[in-house]
């Protein structure tokens, strides 16, 4: 067995294939560093937040890659993902939050939670990621 880390994802044929383009899990082996962030949100450097989610999520994962490339890893490292997103009739923004997060793992799947929610910790925030990484 070689002691390159390696990410494989799970898919128990027992279970229904995952609802979009997301892996039920993904098993990690050999890893010797992880990386556990907190909700990354939608503030610019200057602490502007910009509008809508196309936006906002784009920004959110500049961020991760900025938190990701302080630790050494990559999107490539990146083996879980939990979005919580602001949706509402006048916020629609599901399809462009899972847009961007596909975007930035450049196809790969991870084990990915999204969980609608009616606010966040500040009203102009529509969504907030948190990530997993592994190397």
């Amino acid at each position: 067995m070689s002691d390159a880390v390696t990410h494989r994802t799970i898919s128990p044929d027992s279970m229904a294939p995952p609802a979009a383009r997301y892996a039920h899990a993904v098993l990690v082996e050999n890893a010797s560093r992880w990386l556990h962030t907190s909700g990354v949100v939608p503030v610019a450097p200057d602490g502007s937040v910009p509008d809508g989610v196309p936006a906002q999520a784009s920004l959110v994962w500049d961020n991760i890659a900025a938190i990701l490339t302080e630790a050494d890893m990559t999107a490539e490292d990146v083996v879980g993902i939990t979005t919580y997103l602001v949706v509402t009739a006048m916020t629609p923004g599901l399809a462009q939050a899972m847009a961007a997060r596909d975007a930035f793992l450049g196809g790969r799947r991870v084990a990915s939670t999204l969980v609608t929610v009616p606010a966040l910790a500040q009203p102009s925030w529509l969504l907030e990621i948190a990530v997993v990484a592994a190397a």
